[in-house]
Parts: structure tokens; sequence; C-alpha cells
């Protein structure tokens, strides 16, 4: 049977010896997550998007990637909807460490999140 972990392709980020906690479980984990679920993550802001503002394709780069950072900020539905995708992918383990400081593992994810639409939303 296939696990969470097999779907995953390695990003082959070294883990320094001075890195956090939080900056290995980022590399090791939510990394891989994000760029496994990208498709999923990219239709579904795409959907919201054309929702929202209907002329959405039709504006400027710079106003897309504010129309990204602000759904992803105040939006509080969207937000939970990518954490908990990104969230479903983890192992039992991943989701103990994923836990202890939920809070600064959701910042992380929307951060991360946010640049991945903003570099591909066109």
């Amino acid at each position: 049977m296939i696990n969470k972990l097999d779907l995953r392709e390695s990003l082959q980020i070294p883990v320094l010896e001075t890195s956090t906690v939080q900056e290995s479980f980022q590399n090791q984990t939510l990394r891989p997550i994000l760029k496994l679920q990208n498709e999923l993550y990219l239709s579904l802001f795409t959907s919201y998007a054309t929702r929202q503002n209907a002329d959405f394709s039709s504006l400027s780069i710079t106003k897309k990637n504010d129309f990204v950072e602000q759904s992803l900020q105040k939006d509080n539905v969207l937000k939970s909807t990518f954490i908990g995708i990104t969230i479903g992918m983890f192992t039992l383990q991943e989701l103990d460490i994923y836990n202890v400081d939920s809070k600064a593992f959701n910042k992380r994810i929307v951060a991360m999140l946010t640049e991945r639409l903003k570099s591909q939303v066109k």
C-alpha cells in the first residue's frame, strides 16, 4: 500500500545542524506537500478569484499579486481550506510536530502559498 510519504517528491534540501525544528519541518514536509498539491491549490485559487472578481484575468500582474496577498490574509475560509489541504497530507508523526506550534506553521504555509500562487497566476 502506498503511504503519503511515497507520493511526495524528495526535494533534496539539506538539513543543517543549525536548522530549527520549524525550518526542518518546512523544508522536509511543507515544501514537498505544497509541490505535490500545487495543481489543486492553483485550481482552487483560480476559481475563487473568478468568483470574487469577474475580470480577474484582465488585471495587471501587480493587481493580481495584490489580490493573492489580500485574499490569503483576509479570507479566513480560503486560508483555512488551503491549510486543511496541507494538513491532510501529514503523517501522524508530522501532525504531532505541527500541533506543537500550529500557529507558526500556519503562517509558514500561508506565506509559501502566497509566493507560490503569485508566481503562477499570470
